[in-house]
């Protein structure tokens, strides 16, 4: 891991983002549990992952996650724990699967293995945790995991995925425009292929994302309906 001033400056303007929206967008999507709400941070999460790398995006993970937890978080070292285990889960998928090639359908592929990761270990987590701080027994919350849990972390997850989609094609020719960032050469003939492909990520993945949003959108409007 070679971090440039350059790179430095990308994790800390996305971190600094990550924190902003996090402290300032917190939404409440599932009617049944108005205490679990959505933030958008793990966007910048994985975009961070994107334009840099995994292990640099997990630097970001925990230092936002720790700044939330000693400024506006009131749940202490379990939701710190929480919120670091949820971040990993669906930013290191995408990141490494994306990472081996930059397309637009790694980018997708990641982002589902994200999804779906971060989806089981949250139902783990609950199952597991939330009797111990929570003070409900375990019987309790059982039925909640998949009409409260399962609906409302694929519902965040596939929100971030969405927007991700949406907004990351733009930011990255914006930040490498600017010199921001470093543009990476390619040198191959491989490489030349991959950036030749990588041309075509922003229509096709503001599509697959809005059309990704619609759905979740939807869910949440179904969701409401049922109360």
């Amino acid at each position: 891991m070679k971090l440039t001033v350059k790179k430095i400056t990308t994790l800390a303007m996305l971190a600094a983002i990550a924190y902003i929206v996090m402290a300032f967008i917190r939404i409440p999507i599932i009617p049944a549990a108005p205490y679990l709400e959505y933030d958008p941070k793990d966007i910048f999460f994985v975009m961070a992952g994107f334009l840099i790398g995994p292990i640099e995006s997990l630097i970001v993970i925990i230092l936002v996650c720790l700044i939330e937890m000693v400024t506006v978080s009131t749940s202490g070292p379990i939701g710190l724990l929480m919120n670091v285990i949820a971040s990993l889960c669906f930013v290191l998928p995408a990141a490494v699967i994306y990472k081996k090639k930059k397309t637009l359908s790694f980018a997708v592929l990641g982002l589902l293995a994200g999804v779906l990761c971060m989806t089981a270990s949250m139902i783990v987590w609950n199952w597991l945790i939330t009797p111990l701080y929570t003070g409900m027994p375990r019987e309790a919350i059982v039925p909640m995991l998949p009409t409260v849990f399962l609906p409302f972390n694929l519902i965040k997850a596939g929100i971030n995925m969405a927007l991700t989609l949406i907004i990351y094609k733009p930011i990255s020719t914006i930040l490498h425009k600017s010199g921001i960032l470093e543009e990476n050469k390619a040198k191959s003939a491989d490489n030349k292929k991959e950036n030749s492909s990588s041309k075509k990520f922003s229509p096709f993945a503001i599509i697959i994302g809005v059309v990704m949003l619609a759905v979740c959108i939807a869910a949440v409007i179904l969701l409401k309906k049922a109360v």
